[in-house]
């Protein structure tokens, strides 16, 4: 019998298995393509390096570099609750998620194309920074729907090596076009405008991987839950988290730890206040960034498949800490590059094991609301993370960013340590 406030459709979960079993090799091939032409197009959007750095030379305000970023995060607040209530009823949702990430896409191209048509006008800055807060508002969806989808087709023990081979594609892809954009299309000003045009070619790249998402196989759902508009399922999310101790815990434990993100966008701006950096070292560090963190997806997926997603969490949030320490005490490009390796390594796996543990700790029909929260947390403080940022980088200087960082990822790492059980142990005792 159903259990209250679940509808369950035709079909057992015994086919749904086995029809996941039948299409599981195509699935990991299309999750692998979506991955790699996908995140390539976004990491090269979402870069710590490339973005914050033509923001800065449109505007000459670190503010304005933080606001940016906060409203980009912003966008994404609201929506996981809506992506939730979007696909939380659905007994499929592939066709809902490709038309969200269609018009994530499309914020893209706008932003290429408003520094290309607008140029270094006061107008190109405001509609680049209109089409992030959109691509935010999109990717709050995405990421419900994605991580959803996912969970459907890719089995738990299977996912470690799909989120680690997704991430190490995508990764040596990106690493190769940073290194080609900043050594290529920017020092060479390409169409007129170097940035705009690695913007294009992101949503070139990043729209390939829609189309592979498209060929995925999912089977229907046997439970779901009641239809819901947006503020039901807000009302719901209290109850959820007192219900499911465990994950209000890890809820605490990744919105702490995503506080490093207030420090992203003014990584590479501290670099530039104690060295000169062209666009070639741009592409560089981008280069480090990249690898590092997609030969570690690698390493924390093949982990996570053995021993779960915990560990990683609890080794990623150290180095995180770590990373801030050798940036503050850099003061050659030797130490700048160390930081990106580490913070590379850090920041991949941390993502990583975040968005698979929100899967395990909870009923498989609450998996929509459970991300739709986390993410929401996760968009918070990226929300108000980069803007509290560029304030207490005009009041006190970028070490103080930092400082905020380390002492904010301790706490998360502690309570990580101390009061969350690996789940899948839960599950089999």
């Amino acid at each position: 019998m159903a259990e209250p406030g679940l509808n369950t459709p035709a079909g057992s979960a015994d086919a749904r298995t086995a029809f996941t079993e039948r299409h599981l090799r195509r699935n990991i091939i299309v999750q692998l393509c979506h991955g790699m032409f996908g995140q390539t197009g976004f990491r090269l959007i979402n870069a710590p390096t490339f973005l914050p750095v033509y923001l800065f030379a449109l505007s000459g305000s670190e503010m304005l570099v933080g606001l940016a970023r906060s409203l980009q995060a912003l966008g994404q607040v609201l929506t996981p609750v809506l992506g939730a209530s979007l696909i939380g009823h659905r007994p499929k949702m592939l066709r809902v998620t490709l038309w969200a990430g269609a018009l994530m896409r499309l914020q893209i191209l706008c932003i290429a194309l408003s520094g290309l048509w607008l140029g270094h006008t006061a107008a190109g800055l405001w509609a680049i920074i209109f089409f992030m807060t959109m691509m935010g508002f999109f990717q709050g969806l995405q990421g419900v729907m994605l991580n959803s989808l996912r969970a459907k087709v890719i089995p738990v023990k299977r996912r470690g090596f799909v989120t680690g081979w997704r991430n190490f594609l995508a990764g040596g892809s990106t690493a190769g076009l940073s290194y080609f954009a900043g050594g290529y299309f920017i020092d060479n000003n390409i169409l007129g405008d170097g940035y705009a045009s690695l913007f294009l070619l992101a949503f070139l790249v990043t729209s390939l991987g829609l189309v592979a998402l498209a060929f995925s196989k999912e089977p229907a759902s046997d439970q779901v839950r009641k239809r819901e508009n947006v503020a039901q399922s807000f009302r719901a999310l209290p109850q959820l988290l007192a219900d499911n101790p465990l994950f209000a815990r890890f809820f605490i434990v990744r919105a702490l730890g995503s506080f490093g993100r207030m420090a992203m966008p003014f990584y590479i701006l501290f670099a530039g206040t104690r060295m000169e950096i062209s666009g070639a070292m741009l592409g560089v560090l981008t280069t480090i960034w990249m690898l590092t963190g997609t030969a570690s997806n690698l390493v924390w997926g093949n982990l996570a498949d053995r021993h779960g997603y915990r560990i990683v969490m609890i080794i990623t949030l150290s180095l995180w800490i770590l990373a801030h320490m050798v940036l503050l005490y850099s003061s050659d490009i030797a130490g700048v590059m160390l930081f990106f390796l580490v913070v590379g390594t850090a920041t991949g796996g941390f993502q990583q094991a975040g968005q698979n543990l929100v899967l395990e700790l909870g009923a498989e029909q609450d998996i929509p609301l459970r991300v739709a929260v986390s993410n929401m947390a996760v968009n918070a403080i990226g929300t108000i993370g980069p803007l509290l940022g560029g304030m207490i980088a005009w009041w006190l200087g970028h070490a103080a960013i930092f400082w905020v960082c380390i002492a904010l990822q301790l706490v998360a790492l502690v309570v990580m340590a101390g009061w969350i059980p690996e789940p899948r142990h839960l599950q089999t005792d």
